[in-house]
């Protein structure tokens, strides 16, 4: 007894580890948890006119196999960058309320307008 007893921290807890820091997905089928996501299918967004917040982090999921972008058509307000076919991507609402025309650079009869309250 006196063996187990030298051998045993007095606890029947496993010893604690700190859960893994979340990461973005490639994964089109698994957008982050409490963020905006525009779906691109059949060469068109969805929503074509999200509304999120200033600031807020927006997923965008091609669910098309060409690659598409989310690029704000005035300025550098956002870019999303190529996303591949089958593959997600991030970006970030501008931080000034207002509303902003984004294109697909390789497809630009694809078309949307970001609102930002």
């Amino acid at each position: 007894m006196l063996l187990a007893t030298a051998c045993s921290d007095g606890t029947d807890e496993p010893a604690s580890t700190s859960p893994s820091p979340a990461t973005s997905s490639s994964s089109p089928s698994s957008p982050t948890a409490g963020t905006k996501t525009i779906t691109m299918e059949d060469f068109a967004f969805s929503p074509a006119n999200p509304e999120v917040r200033a600031g807020e982090k927006i997923t965008v999921v091609n669910k098309d196999s060409a690659a598409h972008t989310v690029t704000a058509t005035e300025g550098d307000a956002f870019d999303t960058g190529t996303i591949s076919g089958g593959k997600s991507g991030t970006f970030t609402a501008p931080a000034k309320v207002g509303e902003y025309d984004f294109v697909c650079t390789f497809h630009p009869n694809m078309t949307g307008t970001l609102i930002v309250r």
